[in-house]
């Protein structure tokens, strides 16, 4: 909270929730209709009030990042499932574990370079969860910076990973709006094999640089031959749903240092 909003002469509301708890207990002070409006759970999730939840979930991320200086962003995006090398599971991920240890590698290149700017510029955000998105925090944290966790709410209790910046760990209900985090700092995409999930988030992407939504930034998708297995994206361009043009939105690339190679030559790509 600034000082200009803590100096203004009304009465905080933080005051009055605790003036709240104090009220006799009675017939009245127990019933729903008495809770103060924003203290109430039930309330706030009542189906006239998603604009408010939406608002809020937008509202909550943004401060704090702005409180903590963060100004630009590397996405790393990637499948949930795929494991660190020894940590095989008996999945067919297993032969993934290689992008693993690249994520991994390249998180730590781009913190240590981050931390030249103290942390504000190309902060690592991943989904938060396990996977290639441990793997992304995990590089941050081995690089003695911090990193942003997107985790969100799961049937199966998808929860944060243990290298994700606490302070900077942010749990989401919808899914439009976390996608919207992911990006409205971004200064690079990069995109490692993935499922459903990644699939979802990087299209969404393609489609706002494509439509000139979103800024162009560079879109590093690794691991060639697993996406020409998956995308057959010379097909689109060739049935004219997509244009020639379209095909250069994106790059292949296979390592960490050739990443980092596109991202500093781009415009702005690595702040001095």
């Amino acid at each position: 909270m600034t000082e200009e909003l803590r100096s203004h002469p009304f009465r905080h509301s933080h005051q009055d929730v605790e003036a709240a708890d104090r009220i006799p207990d009675t017939p009245q002070t127990r019933a729903p209709a008495y809770r103060l409006a924003f203290t109430d759970n039930d309330f706030m999730c009542r189906e006239e009030l998603r604009p408010v939840r939406l608002q809020l979930e937008l509202l909550k991320p943004q401060m704090i990042m702005d409180e903590r200086g963060i100004q630009s962003t590397i996405v790393l995006m990637g499948s949930a499932r795929i494991p660190a090398k020894g940590a095989e599971t008996g999945r067919a991920a297993d032969a993934l574990a290689d992008w693993y240890e690249e994520a991994r590698k390249l998180a730590r290149l781009i913190t240590e370079k981050s931390m030249e700017s103290y942390g504000r510029e190309n902060v690592i955000v991943t989904g938060g969860g396990p996977g290639i998105m441990e793997a992304g925090n995990r590089g941050a944290h081995e690089a003695g910076g911090h990193s942003i966790g997107l985790n969100i709410v799961l049937p199966h209790e998808q929860a944060p990973n243990i290298y994700v910046t606490p302070d900077l760990c942010f749990n989401f209900h919808y899914f439009a709006v976390r996608k919207m985090h992911f990006l409205m700092r971004a200064r690079a995409i990069c995109i490692f094999p993935g499922g459903f999930g990644t699939l979802d988030e990087m299209f969404e992407t393609l489609t706002l640089i494509q439509t000139r939504r979103m800024k162009r930034v560079p879109f590093l998708l690794f691991g060639k031959a697993f996406w020409e297995k998956i995308i057959n994206w010379d097909a689109l361009a060739e049935a004219g749903t997509i244009s020639a043009e379209d095909l250069e939105l994106f790059r292949y690339v296979e390592t960490a240092e050739e990443a980092m190679e596109i991202i500093g030559h781009w415009p702005n790509g690595f702040p001095d």
